[in-house]
């Protein structure tokens, strides 16, 4: 095993935060896109369940953007927290499928709820909702918010090339949103009872070569050349992106739980990014965790880019999972590259 994210330098270890998921929610379209409706643009049903593990995901309807689906998430949020829209102060939107190139789709959603809050988006793609977690973390430990909504929203089914049909299938829309709110203080000095992030590590490793959408930015202007091309849309060296993935999981797991004390084997819940059964598989044998406390759901919603683990933090949420006193590790990696992990006790 090579040397560890931390140990080769490539990323840097944070400790023990102070604050609270107090609540989560989501939304997932209602068209549902099976295997066998792929089958039409030329796809594998069977390669596509043996490759990734994916069923079916969720589109978007042509009326729906990212802030439609942030919105409905967050509403959803906030309601199970019985905490009013106008209460939010900070907005925080992980998504790589913007409603503009601006403004922010945070603003349009800071808009929606009607609250009167900083809102910016965050783009770091499958990483994206683990770096608000922590941008979000700071805001709220610092005294700078008290109710801090991180939503990871996407409508990945415009990105990909339908002709593509070994990465099109991959992809579905969605968003999840989490409700950040401080500790209240328990006048205990023992770390072993700290509620919030007890450790983490977010991360970048530039390789835009690996995963990227070329056209439509300022380095390549769409024409109508590009668009005969595709160049707007996502390509991607699944080979390449695969290795590091499993490599990046494994490491920075490792690393955060070393630096926060406990074990893996204390762990009650691992929530990754949900973009292929093969990488979580891989993490898990290496990891050497139960896949009894792993979330999956992946095989329904395929791969949300930033909505896929607060997507899976609230379906884990409604089966009872996120207990208070337990340990959930959340791993998310992805474009850029970049990786966010954190040890966090619920």
């Amino acid at each position: 095993m090579n040397a560890s994210l931390v140990e080769s330098g490539r990323s840097r270890l944070g400790k023990q935060i102070p604050v609270q998921i107090a609540s989560t929610g989501m939304f997932a379209p209602t068209r549902i896109v099976t295997n066998e409706d792929l089958a039409l643009l030329g796809c594998d049903s069977q390669w596509i369940i043996q490759r990734t593990g994916i069923h079916e995901r969720r589109f978007a309807s042509d009326d729906q953007a990212s802030s439609d689906l942030a919105y409905l998430a967050a509403i959803d949020c906030l309601s199970r927290a019985k905490v009013d829209p106008k209460e939010v102060d900070l907005v925080l939107v992980a998504t790589i499928t913007q409603d503009f190139m601006t403004p922010s789709t945070a603003c349009i959603l800071q808009r929606k709820l009607g609250c009167i809050a900083p809102a910016f988006d965050i783009n770091a793609a499958c990483s994206g909702f683990m770096y608000g977690l922590i941008v979000g973390s700071q805001f709220v430990a610092n005294g700078l918010a008290r109710n801090a909504l991180i939503v990871g929203a996407e409508v990945m089914s415009r990105t990909v090339n339908p002709s593509d049909i070994k990465t099109y299938p991959l992809f579905g829309d969605g968003a999840g949103a989490a409700l950040l709110q401080p500790v209240e203080p328990s006048g205990s000095s023992d770390p072993k009872t700290m509620t919030g992030i007890l450790a983490f590590t977010l991360g970048a490793e530039g390789s835009p070569e690996s995963l990227c959408t070329p056209g439509g930015g300022s380095r390549e202007p769409l024409t109508p050349e590009g668009l005969a091309q595709g160049r707007q849309y996502m390509q991607m060296d699944g080979k390449a992106v695969f290795k590091w993935a499993v490599r990046c999981v494994v490491e920075s797991c490792k690393d955060v739980v070393a630096a926060s004390g406990y074990s893996l084997e204390d762990v009650d819940l691992l929530v990754m990014h949900q973009a292929n059964t093969r990488i979580i598989d891989a993490a898990i044998k290496d990891l050497q965790i139960s896949p009894d406390k792993v979330i999956v759901n992946l095989n329904r919603y395929g791969n949300t880019s930033a909505a896929s683990i607060p997507l899976a933090l609230h379906e884990a949420n409604l089966q009872g999972k996120l207990q208070k006193g337990k340990l959930a590790l959340l791993c998310g990696f992805g474009a850029g590259l970049t990786w966010g992990t954190a040890l966090i006790r619920l």
